[in-house]
């Protein structure tokens, strides 16, 4: 097991929703049982004798895992005496994952109007949850329930507001854990979350993590760095990974190219989201720092009696300069926009068709 520490000292709001607005609307269904009804209370004060967890699970076309999967937890939970919600989020599943899912109890079962990927439904059941900690996990069986506990104490035992999985040992194929690895290679470099395994889904977050954060892209691979660059506090333990024993995994190369823009776009909020100035007006400087070296050779060939059409040391004089000037007045622009962005609420880039609760 691995314990680390984010750097900053204050929690700053991270910006994600960078696409268009689009109209959604919940619905809340009320399935006939027992209503349980909660008052939400301060999770730095929460007893450690009685948990109030949220487990979220995004599932497509999972129809084979969604009972057994369901099962798993329900006992995890009433094994450990967790006050405890379930919620599924259906992301344009086309069998019969969405029907099986309203016929379980205790469940939420929320619903896209179609496949918005991994991420937005995360975002869905994240903001759904009502407890005090969210726990996330793969639809696949993959991940184990068997391990939330452990990573509930070891989040106690050393004041952390993020535990994230590590499957030490995986049971994927080759090509995947290949992929990973690298993935896993880049991510140490360009983002430095201090973690393992980040595409781990199974993970244990505060509720107060996702306070002001929309997710999009990729991007639920990398919520512990961007959570460590506001000052939350990061751990690692080794879960348990199992071989998929039913249905078809849905990674593929698309995600894994996303996976890499969304990881670039990380390393650049992570260094410049507040002054993006100070990387374009870097470029902008060094440019014209050329400008001023071929301007230089321009000059003494000038002297020495090169004709000027003669020679493209002219040419890229002004180029390099225009370049330059370009850059700079590009990071102007932005850091105003971003300004302006950090002043507006997010939008969500999914819409949901309803949301159907069974207590």
């Amino acid at each position: 097991m691995y314990y680390f520490q984010g750097q900053s000292n204050s929690p700053t709001n991270y910006p994600f929703s960078f696409l268009h607005k689009k109209e959604f609307f919940i619905v809340k269904k009320h399935v006939p049982g027992l209503a349980h009804h909660n008052q939400f209370f301060n999770s730095s004060r929460i007893s450690t004798s009685m948990k109030r967890i949220s487990i979220v699970i995004p599932v497509l076309n999972e129809e084979d895992n969604i009972d057994a999967l369901h099962k798993e937890i329900v006992d995890v939970c009433e094994q450990h005496n967790y006050e405890y919600e379930i919620i599924f989020v259906d992301d344009g599943s086309t069998d019969q994952t969405y029907q099986r899912a309203l016929a379980l109890s205790p469940v939420k079962v929320i619903r896209m109007r179609k496949n918005f990927g991994q991420t937005p439904a995360f975002d869905a059941g994240i903001k759904e949850a009502s407890k005090d900690y969210i726990i996330t996990m793969d639809g696949d069986r993959q991940n184990d329930p068997a391990d939330i506990p452990k990573m509930l104490d070891y989040m106690d035992e050393n004041d952390l507001d993020v535990v994230a999985g590590w499957r030490k040992h995986r049971k994927d194929k080759f090509l995947k854990r290949f992929v990973s690895r690298r993935a896993n290679f880049l991510r140490s470099v360009l983002v430095k979350d201090n973690i393992h395994d980040s595409g781990c889904s199974l993970k244990v977050f505060k509720k107060e993590c996702f306070d002001g954060i929309t997710l999009y892209g990729e991007m639920h691979r990398f919520i512990p760095a961007i959570l460590m660059k506001s000052g939350f506090r990061v751990g690692e333990v080794v879960v348990n990974h199992r071989a998929r024993t039913e249905g078809v995994t849905k990674y593929n190369w698309k995600r894994t190219i996303k996976g890499f823009i969304d990881m670039i776009t990380v390393a650049f909020w992570e260094r410049f989201s507040v002054r993006p100035l100070h990387l374009l007006g870097l470029i902008g400087f060094f440019f014209i720092f050329l400008s001023f070296l071929a301007g230089c050779v321009t000059v003494y060939q000038f002297f020495q009696g090169q004709g000027m059409s003669e020679t493209a040391w002219p040419m890229l004089t002004i180029s390099f300069f225009l370049a330059g000037i370009q850059f700079f007045v590009s990071g102007l622009i932005i850091d105003v926009l971003m300004k302006n962005y950090y002043e507006t609420t997010g939008d969500k880039p999914y819409s949901i068709k309803d949301v159907v609760e069974n207590d």
